[in-house]
């Protein structure tokens, strides 16, 4: 493809999952710069790449009338096949193993159709980004930056807040309350940090509870927020403290330094591939992490690696 085209990259998946996308999507405009580049997914979280300037669109995923392209010679909608033949490339993370998709939308359009893993062989021990990457190469993109970067316009740190989430989707990932309840308590008293609790509706009776028990001149609680929204409060942030989550890797992609709390995800895979995210385990289980661990590890968040200054560290 050269030119003026039209792109579109599609991608299911959780918030994490798109966000280790990401890399794709800039390359793809780093390459193509004056196509018209469009993201087709779930709406509350393609607009990360709308609201951060990587795309120039974004259209939902979970429109009714797409079902008939997940059946095999399925009836497709008109405004869908309309769609779709506007497209000179087509990049797919979708879940496809039977390739009906694919088929479905060779039926509206002669564009180039990439497809593309929805995630990666943990038997290979590739990192996502760098998986989520390698169908690229079909259009000569080689050594792309891997590293997730996202920007609402409001770098820099601002004050003195901390943001923290304790949740994530899977309570099986998830460090006990009690200890997060206990490192709260010791940053409002023993650190100069202000703080910001972070969370989905799913997490939002934990976020009260452990609310409730802080002084609410030193906290303030962000639940449920569109995810642009979001990014823009943690780039406003010092740190950031979480688990093995969606919000982790959109922290990781805005710049923060951060501690996460890490269970059972193969790392090599998985992590944030920022190197200002410390990753703390425990060889046993994940509710044997000492609090004293993790505040220790907090409490060294705002410096910067040997040899290299807070401004430079923060755009890595």
């Amino acid at each position: 493809m050269a030119g003026k085209g039209k792109i579109l990259v599609i991608r299911g998946g959780a918030i994490g999952d798109f966000i280790l996308t990401l890399p794709a999507v800039a390359a793809l405009r780093r390459q193509f710069p004056e196509a018209h580049l469009e993201v087709l997914g779930y709406s509350h979280i393609v607009q990360l790449a709308i609201a951060s300037g990587l795309a120039d669109r974004a259209q939902s995923i979970e429109a009714r009338a797409l079902a008939g392209f997940f059946a095999r010679g399925g009836e497709l909608a008109s405004d869908w096949v309309d769609y779709f033949s506007e497209f000179d490339l087509i990049v797919s993370y979708l879940y496809d193993p039977d390739q009906i998709f694919r088929a479905n939308v060779a039926r509206c359009t002669g564009a180039q159709f990439i497809a593309a893993p929805h995630r990666p062989d943990e038997r290979a021990g590739l990192h996502a980004t760098q998986v989520y990457l390698k169908p690229l190469e079909q259009l000569a993109i080689f050594e792309a930056d891997p590293v997730p970067h996202l920007s609402f316009g409001r770098g820099g740190a601002m004050g003195r807040q901390l943001a923290l989430h304790p949740g994530s989707g899977s309570e099986s990932k998830n460090w006990p309350e009690h200890a997060w309840a206990e490192l709260l308590e010791r940053l409002v008293h023993e650190t100069g940090f202000d703080l910001l609790l972070v969370g989905g509706e799913a997490e939002g009776e934990r976020l009260q509870r452990l609310a409730a028990a802080l002084p609410p001149t030193r906290l303030r609680v962000a639940q449920s927020l569109p995810l642009p929204q979001l990014g823009n409060l943690l780039e406003q942030c010092r740190g950031f403290v979480g688990h093995d989550s969606g919000i982790s890797h959109l922290a990781a992609a805005v710049g923060l330094p951060g501690v996460l709390l890490w269970a059972h995800s193969a790392e090599s895979i998985w992590r944030p591939p920022s190197r200002r995210m410390r990753l703390l385990r425990h060889p046993e289980s994940l509710r044997l992490l000492p609090v004293s661990e993790v505040f220790d590890a907090v409490c060294q968040l705002e410096r910067p690696a040997a040899g290299e200054s807070p401004a430079a560290a923060r755009q890595s």
